[in-house]
C-alpha cells in the first residue's frame, strides 16, 4: 500500500488530494501555514486548495484588507467584490439569511465559489450563492467523489463481518485502497473481505 508522505514533501494540491486527510490534520496543516484554520474539513481543504494556487486566506484578523472587503454585504454584494472566503464573517451572513443559527456551507457551495473565482464571474452575487444552498441555482456541481471514502468506512464499521477485525480503521484503509487503485465501484462489499483475505488476516482479533 502507497504510503502518505508528510504535507511538507508534497508540492501540489493534485498530489495532496490523493489522500485521506481528518479534519485535525488539515487544521494543523493551516496552523503551519499561516492560513485560516477555522470551519469544516470542507473549508480547510479549500484553504489548503488556494493555497497551493497562491491566494492566501488569512486568519480572519488579517483577511480584512480593503473596505469593500470589510464593508456591509448585501444579498446584491458580488462574490469577487466581497473577497468571499469560508470564514465566521459570511457564515454569520448566511445565517442571518436562512435562520439556521449554525449555518454550514454545503459541498455544491464550494465548487461553486471556487468555479466564480476562476472564471472571474464578477456579475454572481451572494444571492446566486444563496440560491446554490436552496438547490435553485446550479453554477457547477461538487465532485462527491472525496466522500466516498468516509461512506466506505461507515459501511464496512456497520457490517458485522467487521467484527472479527480489532483494528477496524487500518483494515478500512487496506481495503479501500486496493478499491480507489482500481477500476471497481468505490462502495464496501462483503466480496473485498474474501478477495483481499490475505493483506487483512492479521488484523483478526
Amino acid at each position: 500500500m502507497k504510503e502518505r508522505p508528510d504535507f511538507n514533501q508534497i508540492k501540489s494540491y493534485q498530489d495532496f488530494a490523493q489522500y485521506y486527510w481528518y479534519r485535525e490534520e488539515l487544521k494543523r496543516i493551516c496552523k503551519s501555514l499561516d492560513i485560516d484554520y477555522a470551519g469544516t474539513k470542507l473549508e480547510l481543504n479549500y484553504n489548503i486548495e488556494e493555497y497551493f494556487k497562491g491566494n492566501i486566506i488569512r486568519k480572519e484578523k488579517a483577511a480584512r484588507k480593503t473596505k469593500k472587503e470589510d464593508g456591509e454585504l448585501t444579498l446584491k454584494t458580488g462574490l469577487i467584490e466581497c473577497g468571499f472566503c469560508f470564514n465566521r464573517r459570511f457564515r454569520t451572513f448566511f445565517a442571518e439569511q436562512t435562520g439556521v443559527r449554525n449555518f454550514k456551507f454545503n459541498a455544491d457551495m464550494a465548487a461553486t465559489a471556487k468555479k466564480v473565482k476562476e472564471n472571474n464571474d464578477i456579475a454572481f452575487t451572494l444571492a446566486d450563492m444563496l440560491e446554490v444552498y436552496y438547490g435553485k441555482k446550479v453554477y457547477v456541481k461538487y465532485d462527491k467523489s472525496c466522500l466516498q471514502w468516509n461512506k466506505f468506512v461507515k459501511d464496512f464499521c456497520e457490517d458485522k463481518a467487521s467484527i472479527e477485525f480489532k483494528n477496524k480503521l487500518k483494515v478500512a484503509s487496506i481495503l479501500w485502497n486496493e478499491v480507489r487503485n482500481s477500476t471497481k465501484e468505490k462502495v464496501f462489499t462483503k466480496e473485498l473481505l474474501t478477495q483481499f483475505a490475505h493483506k487483512i488476516e492479521q488484523y483478526k482479533t
